[in-house]
């Protein structure tokens, strides 16, 4: 019996500027087909903003002339469990005329840095954790649990729907390191566990699929947001990541920091050097820089911690309980509103510069940098992340592995949404922009 017995239609998914999926669907007799020939898609998705506006305002992508075919990817075709009629595949983007990789791919993106890694001797191990609101359908904004964060009790509200995640993940392939009821406003959180850096990337969209389903079958309805309301923390997508090299961790083992190798060090640092950059491909919608405020573990500031939840960058030591092969850095200053695929690429790309000119660490805080008075974050060498769009657009340009990662015809693309992106919001009360993109996620 074939694994697509009883599918419909096979739902070929990619990513936006603002970390939006869209997709096209065939019918399941047209798969073979699709991943050789694609299905067309207009040139204008890279620069659509997140209401669903364009922007014409780049001008390689200023006409509605051209057009990219999108093809599957028959290797990561998965029946979805939560949708029976259903299967889903990540999408690649190709130029129609040359058949070409698009430089608008973020898919594409990806690969090309994971192969520049394999050719400098690395391998790169990621991980996201997912943060969501869980609320009723039907209504604007009707919490599905009252908490209290992390309680059983809390769970016990949102039963039915918390079995068939664990379900449906498992039957689609997700692995799960946790599941639990968070911090926030009927907010859950869910770990995925590490994968190589396309995978990962895969995984999270095929798990906000899954999400967005079992919340579905239970009259309930999931955001992803990075804000649901101005006076919650938010959500967040933590992503996690390690370098290996010859098979082993080299965030662990070592005489560097906490354990680190010096090719360790050198990948932290080099996180940390982009941290500007990174925060602003991860984190890049207008309520990503609403939230970004001291004191809501949202990363408002650029610095590393060991197990420091307000750091952006969170390392994570090997020891009694974490065994070598797990210790990773933790980019906080992440969440839905980065396309996954150019997260992960910048991420990569920052390290390994941070390793081809040996960067070090610099002594980790402990400490919430917020509280701290103007005098010494600048002693201290603490700087705000970008909290403009404007700022976004000149840490990315101005970050030589990020801008070489990404390339500059997409970060032309990326640079006009954020402008676009801006401007939509302009004059709005705070309220209105997080109302208005509450369920784009």
């Amino acid at each position: 019996m074939s694994e697509l017995d009883g599918v419909l239609g096979v739902t070929i998914v990619f990513v936006d500027m603002n970390g939006i999926p869209r997709s096209r669907t065939v019918p399941v007799g047209r798969l073979s087909e699709a991943g050789e020939r694609g299905v067309g898609i207009t040139t204008l998705f890279s620069v659509f903003l997140s209401n669903d506006a364009i922007t014409f305002d780049y001008e390689p992508l200023s006409t509605a002339s051209g057009e990219v075919r999108l093809l599957a990817t028959p290797e990561r075709v998965v029946p979805l469990a939560g949708q029976p009629q259903f299967a889903w595949t990540p999408g690649r983007q190709f130029q129609e005329e040359s058949g070409e990789r698009s430089p608008y791919c973020g898919r594409g993106v990806l690969e090309r840095t994971v192969e520049r890694a394999a050719a400098a001797g690395f391998e790169l191990r990621c991980g996201f954790e997912l943060e969501w609101f869980i609320g009723h359908a039907g209504e604007e904004l009707a919490p599905a649990h009252a908490g209290p964060v992390y309680s059983p009790q809390a769970m016990l509200a949102v039963d039915e729907f918390a079995a068939q995640v664990l379900a449906d993940t498992a039957a689609n392939g997700i692995p799960v390191g946790q599941f639990h009821a968070e911090y926030g406003l009927a907010q859950m959180e869910l770990s995925i566990g590490a994968a190589d850096p396309v995978t990962a990337a895969d995984l999270q969209l095929l798990a906000r699929q899954t999400i967005h389903a079992a919340a579905r079958a239970h009259g309930l309805r999931a955001s992803f947001a990075p804000l649901v309301t101005m006076q919650s923390v938010g959500n967040g997508w933590h992503l996690h990541s390690s370098v290996l090299r010859d098979g082993r961790n080299l965030l662990a083992g070592g005489d560097g920091p906490n354990g680190m190798t010096a090719e360790g060090e050198a990948y932290v640092a080099g996180l940390l050097r982009e941290l500007p950059a990174l925060g602003a491909v991860a984190a890049p919608s207008m309520p990503s820089l609403l939230r970004r405020r001291p004191g809501y573990f949202a990363s408002a500031f650029g610095f590393w911690g060991v197990q420091n939840r307000e750091a952006a960058l969170r390392f994570v030591p090997a020891g009694a309980f974490v065994p070598e092969a797990a210790a990773n850095v933790e980019l906080k200053a992440s969440d839905a509103s980065g396309n996954p695929y150019l997260s992960v690429a910048a991420m990569i790309a920052a390290g390994l510069a941070g390793i081809a000119e040996g960067l070090t660490l610099p002594e980790p805080i402990q400490e919430e940098p917020g509280a701290w008075s103007d005098e010494e974050r600048e002693r201290r060498g603490v700087h705000r992340l970008p909290a403009t769009a404007d700022e976004q657009i000149a840490a990315v340009t101005g970050s030589t592995p990020v801008r070489s990662a990404l390339g500059d015809e997409l970060i032309g693309a990326w640079s006009a949404v954020r402008r676009g992106d801006a401007a939509a919001v302009q004059g709005m009360e705070d309220e209105d922009v997080v109302a208005a993109h509450r369920w784009r996620y």
